[in-house]
């Protein structure tokens, strides 16, 4: 799921596309919020995906059966996997139905993509051993589709420039549909289907959508106010030299220290610096710690700065 980095970077994201394009903070708010949405479609997708290479299992079985010399094995075909208890669960799930027809989503557009990894599964000796086994259990047959998942989806260069080409958030996001599909796992541990659910897409979507629309639009608000903040500590520095990547993340800093009153200082400092390594510049990281506890320094002398509940300033 995303957890407030993911969120945090959503919100650096929108604060670029801002600040690049025309002002209309409106919409680009409502473009950062479908872009989180997207992830959420993205897993249905992935999901979606995983049914349709154990639906083509009956195709498989139909190609075998009408050949021209068909075998005593191509005749009597094992299709147990097409009553995995995992798909099962998910084939009456009514979220999951209710985003299949929410998204429109159909492989009908690449059907070569079920084929080909079908043909590698098929050919696996996991998936073997499973067909063999007689002691099946929820468990055996999650085990199996996290083998289709994570050897078979995820290591098929069709299956990635499928998904890249169809989100554009694809790179940043996939290890998060990894962490959704994980929980998905964890989740459906019910013998009775009803009482599997799918994964959310933050811990509290509530709290979680209330920060980012909080953090997307103070950070737009004082602007102004936090440049002048960032250009007293940097008078040495040409302006043209600092990354505009690295003024979204010290403005998004200093906006949580005065405005989020719960959010540790020490928590906003890491949360940014972690954030700065990935979509920063190598020097980021180092640049933006010592502009920060100079702010920092500052706020707190004027008593900026107040904390309250689990959130401390040390």
């Amino acid at each position: 799921m995303l957890n407030r980095r993911h969120l945090r970077v959503k919100v650096l994201q929108a604060l670029y596309a801002y600040h690049q394009s025309e002002k209309d903070i409106q919409a680009h708010e409502k473009t950062m919020l479908q872009s989180i949405d997207r992830v959420f479609e993205m897993y249905i997708w992935m999901l979606s995906l995983i049914d349709e290479v154990i639906q083509f299992s009956a195709n498989d079985a139909e190609e075998r059966a009408n050949k021209y010399l068909p075998t005593a094995e191509d005749l009597a075909p094992n299709l147990k996997i097409l009553e995995n208890r995992f798909i099962a669960s998910l084939h009456v799930n009514k979220d999951y139905v209710a985003a299949i027809k929410r998204y429109k989503i159909s492989w009908d557009f690449e059907p070569e993509l079920a084929k080909s990894l079908f043909t590698v599964l098929k050919n696996s000796d996991d998936y073997k051993a499973y067909l063999a086994k007689t002691d099946d259990t929820l468990q055996t047959d999650k085990d199996i589709i996290k083998y289709i998942f994570k050897k078979v989806i995820f290591k098929s260069s069709l299956a990635e420039q499928v998904f890249e080409d169809k989100f554009i958030s694809w790179p940043v996001d996939k290890d998060v549909l990894q962490a959704l599909i994980a929980k998905t796992f964890k989740n459906f541990s019910f013998d009775n289907p009803h009482e599997n659910k799918l994964a959310e897409i933050t811990g509290n979507w509530v709290e979680d959508r209330e920060f980012i629309v909080d953090l997307f639009e103070k950070s737009i608000r004082y602007d102004t106010d936090y440049q002048e903040l960032i250009a007293q500590k940097t008078q040495n520095w040409e302006p043209e030299r600092i990354a505009m990547m690295d003024t979204l993340l010290m403005k998004m800093a200093i906006t949580e220290f005065i405005n989020f009153n719960s959010v540790p200082v020490k928590v906003t400092i890491n949360e940014y610096l972690e954030i700065a390594k990935e979509f920063s510049t190598p020097k980021s990281n180092s640049f933006i710690n010592g502009i920060l506890d100079k702010i920092l320094f500052e706020l707190k002398e004027q008593n900026k700065i107040r904390k309250t509940g689990r959130g401390l300033i040390e």
